[in-house]
């Protein structure tokens, strides 16, 4: 049987696979399905992983470009990925010694930059526009603070589409119960990650990474893909901001902490200008895995 190189990443214990696009895997949807799964799949501090991201390197090109190709445990590509984004960024900084990447993906290039602190990613302007989440054609315009199978929900696109919930404790809502409903939503034609939030008051110095912004939300997200939640979800972590500014929760456009399970990500989404997503990426381990046939 064919093995290939593979490396493990995380950023904020949301874990990936990096393997080169050229590597010989025939079936991509299959070497993910195989290798993530959460209780057969690679090994490392959590057995499997939230994806496998192909890459595809040029090192020539200045600044250095990469094509990333997340194929998610179900087999699907998705769109974008925020971790994953810093995670191939983090990758090429390693290839190269380049500090500036640009990451290209099926939702469009993304600028980043590596840093010893962290990695910072463009990610684009969220959009609330029904085309652009998408939603359903009838939706009769964008999806703000509407009850949707049970939870009050914004609708944003951060490179994949969102529901975002603001609740009074994310930890007292039984995710894998309410989430699916409204995953499968007939108003998401193409499905959406569902994603809660609820705010949290800081002092001005507790923000690492984001001073004189007191402000902070604990995240968690059920991902469309994964079919189940992950420890961090760095598109999600945009759409809290984004959909709190919108709904007139927030603000402030300086940098806002977003805390899921795996760690905290400092968010800024401006008023006019791409989003950014800044967090820690750790290599975790490099091996070989078998191809399946």
């Amino acid at each position: 049987m064919t093995a290939v190189a593979a490396e493990k990443y995380h950023g904020t214990e949301n874990d990936f696979l990096v393997v080169a696009a050229d590597a010989p895997v025939a079936d991509r949807a299959a070497f993910a399905r195989t290798h993530c799964d959460r209780e057969t799949g690679v090994g490392g501090e959590r057995t499997g992983a939230d994806g496998v991201l192909f890459l595809d390197l040029d090192p020539s090109a200045s600044p250095v470009r990469v094509t990333m190709t997340l194929v998610q445990p179900d087999g699907s590509i998705a769109e974008m990925c925020g971790n994953g984004a810093r995670i191939t960024a983090t990758w090429a900084a390693r290839e190269t010694g380049a500090r500036e990447v640009i990451v290209e993906t099926p939702a469009g290039d993304r600028h980043a930059v590596v840093r010893n602190e962290g990695v910072t990613v463009e990610m684009g302007r969220p959009s609330f526009e029904p085309a652009d989440v998408p939603l359903a054609r009838d939706a009769g315009g964008p999806l703000i603070d509407t009850p949707i199978e049970g939870l009050t929900v914004t609708a944003v696109n951060t490179g994949v589409p969102h529901a975002v919930a603001f609740v009074d404790d994310v930890d007292a809502v039984d995710l894998t119960a309410v989430a699916p409903p409204v995953r499968h939503a007939a108003i998401f034609p193409e499905g959406a990650n569902v994603t809660l939030a609820t705010r949290v008051d800081l002092d001005d110095d507790a923000v690492e990474g984001a001073p004189g912004a007191p402000e902070a939300y604990r995240q968690r997200t059920y991902e469309r893909g994964v079919e189940g939640e992950t420890l961090a979800c760095g598109t999600g972590a945009v759409a809290v901001v984004a959909a709190a500014r919108r709904t007139g929760r927030l603000d402030t456009e300086g940098p806002v902490r977003v805390s899921p399970p795996g760690g905290d990500l400092v968010i800024v989404v401006p008023d006019d200008g791409p989003a950014t997503l800044t967090g820690p990426v750790e290599r975790e381990f490099a091996t070989e895995l078998e191809v399946p046939e």
